[in-house]
């Protein structure tokens, strides 16, 4: 078998054998097939696309590529959530207390943010003491003990995917919903969870900025997730606008306590409750309404705070900064930015919103960047609200008062404020559950 001819054959849009499949992922994993002879099969690939099958044995493959961690012992409820990025994006923070106070177990493994997008783990490393690193023994023993276990992603879970997406990022083949879906579900399936829930964003903040876009990607992955026998779904959400008010880090950890203790219900609220609801009712085998009626009662009844608490302590975190989230703290500089005129917030950049926030030091321009988990963006108005001249919009917050002003041009020429009202728009586009009908069998599927 050769490179060159599993090129061709793909260039030529004919459907590639998993054998074919493995002898690319292994040989680009122990660096027998080159970066230029890769490059040209994602390019293949990016024009002539994938089926299912190949995609599915793909994900397969990349999944097998490095460790799989074994969920096994703590039964058929395991359950993992993913998210496709955006802006004031706290969800897991909230929803795998709330999942966990209703019985199932979560182990998640999470990622750090890059770009104009935030990161679970550097928003949990605004808690002191918090341990975002754990052996493998301890993460699952503490899902047994507690529920629930974020930690961040090891080296050697899908080190193809590693590889492949640095290639994608500088050959311009990383908008290939084929290629996408591999490289989310190949990580999935890699974390062992039997039950998974997507929240594929589309807006401005979000990689899919069409809900055209987004929606196909969330049937692939569900297709793909549910070909490999794991129970999937995928809700379809709005990220044209930031998600809750709160952007940066130990912001994001006080709006997230706040939703949890039952103190906010907005759309975060909405769209978290929506998430935990899925999940259960996958998990549970009951309708979405059921599992959204669990989730609130998780929350109403303080079991899923108590859930927090007890999860943040395990991994070693100070409670007391849950307990009383004042004591995170602020930077020493803040600064209000106000509306320069009258009438409507019609329409909001998310993306320019949050590198906004990167110029203020919650986020990364680059990999190497620290983070400041005081930094950020507290926002009091948002796309519909009415606004006069002098009100306040946001309220911008640093440690270097030279970042200040910067971030405020950036933030306000991301706002569009007009006479009149925008249409109201959805926050929820579609959840996509047990739709598809699919054959769930491929040969060597994950189990």
């Amino acid at each position: 078998m050769r490179i060159y001819d599993i090129i061709l054959k793909k260039r030529s849009g004919l459907e590639l054998t998993r054998e074919e499949i493995q002898f690319f992922i292994d040989g680009y994993v122990n660096g027998t097939v080159p970066d230029y002879q890769a490059s040209a099969l994602m390019m293949a690939v990016f024009f002539k696309g994938m089926t299912d099958e190949e995609t599915a044995v793909l994900t397969d493959v990349m999944a097998h590529s490095g460790d799989m961690v074994d969920l096994s012992e703590l039964g058929d409820n395991t359950v993992d959530k993913h998210s496709t990025g955006g802006v004031g994006d706290k969800t897991s923070l909230i929803v795998g207390p709330i999942v966990a106070a209703a019985g199932l177990k979560m182990a998640k493994m999470s990622g750090r943010g890059l770009g104009h997008t935030g990161g679970t783990v550097d928003k949990l490393e605004a808690i002191p003491g918090y341990k975002t690193s754990l052996a493998m023994e301890e993460f699952i023993s503490l899902t047994q003990e507690t529920g629930l276990s974020i930690i961040g992603q090891t080296g050697s879970l899908a080190p193809a995917d590693k590889k492949l997406y640095a290639l994608r990022d500088v050959t311009a083949t990383v908008d290939s919903i084929p290629l996408i879906t591999s490289s989310i579900m190949s990580k999935k399936l890699a974390s062992g969870a039997k039950n998974i829930v997507l929240d594929v964003k589309c807006g401005s903040g979000a990689f899919m900025k069409t809900y055209e876009d987004a929606r196909a990607l969330g049937e692939n992955m569900v297709r793909i997730g549910q070909k490999c026998n794991r129970n999937m779904a995928a809700l379809i959400t709005d990220m044209d606008r930031p998600l809750g008010n709160n952007i940066g880090n130990a912001l994001e950890v006080i709006e997230a306590v706040e939703v949890v203790r039952g103190r906010k219900k907005d759309d975060l609220y909405e769209i978290c409750i929506a998430l935990a609801g899925t999940i259960i009712a996958v998990s549970n085998k009951v309708t979405v309404e059921e599992g959204k009626r669990i989730a609130c009662d998780m929350v109403a009844s303080g079991k899923a705070f108590e859930q927090m608490k007890k999860w943040i302590a395990a991994q070693g975190g100070d409670v007391r900064y849950i307990e009383d989230t004042s004591l995170l703290g602020e930077p020493e500089y803040k600064k209000q930015v106000l509306a320069d005129r009258d009438g409507y917030i019609y329409s909001m950049n998310t993306e320019e919103i949050g590198n906004s926030a990167v110029i203020l030091g919650a986020g990364r321009a680059s990999k190497t960047d620290e983070i400041d988990h005081l930094a950020g963006i507290v926002l009091n108005l948002k796309t519909g609200d009415r606004v006069k001249k002098g009100d306040v919009l946001a309220t911008l917050y640093a440690s270097k008062e030279n970042m200040l002003e910067l971030a405020e041009k950036r933030f306000l020429s991301a706002l569009e404020i007009a006479e009149n009202a925008p249409e109201e728009s959805k926050l929820i586009y579609e959840t996509i559950i047990d739709k598809l009908d699919i054959d769930k069998s491929i040969s060597g599927d994950v189990k």
